[in-house]
C-alpha cells in the first residue's frame, strides 16, 4: 500500500526489548480538505532510521504494510492494527 502526505511528527525510537525496536511517525493526508487526516505509522528494526534525514513539513511518499493481530486479554479478545512503513521518500 502507498500513501502521500506531509510529515507532521517523528517520535524517538523505542527499544521494546533487546531484539526489537520501533518508532512512530505521523503523516498528514488530505491537508487541503476541511478534515485533514493525521495518520500514525510505525517503523521497526533497521527501518527506524529511514526518516532521520527528512525534515518535518516535507511532502513524502511512503510504502507500508497493513498488519493486524488478535489479543486475548482478561476482558476478552481485542484486535489491533498497525501501519508498518518499509520505505519512505521525500518528494
Amino acid at each position: 500500500m502507498e500513501v502521500t502526505g506531509t510529515l507532521k511528527q517523528v517520535f524517538d525510537t523505542q527499544k521494546v526489548s533487546d531484539a526489537f525496536k520501533k518508532r512512530e511517525i505521523v503523516i498528514t493526508t488530505e491537508a487541503s480538505s476541511p478534515y485533514p487526516q493525521h495518520v500514525s505509522f510505525q517503523l521497526t528494526q533497521d527501518k527506524c532510521e529511514i526518516v532521520d534525514n527528512i525534515p518535518i513539513g516535507s511532502e513524502v511518499k511512503a510504502q507500508f504494510n497493513l498488519r493486524g493481530r488478535e489479543w486475548n486479554g482478561p476482558n476478552g479478545i481485542k484486535y489491533f492494527n498497525t501501519l508498518e512503513i518499509w520505505r519512505i521518500e521525500k518528494l
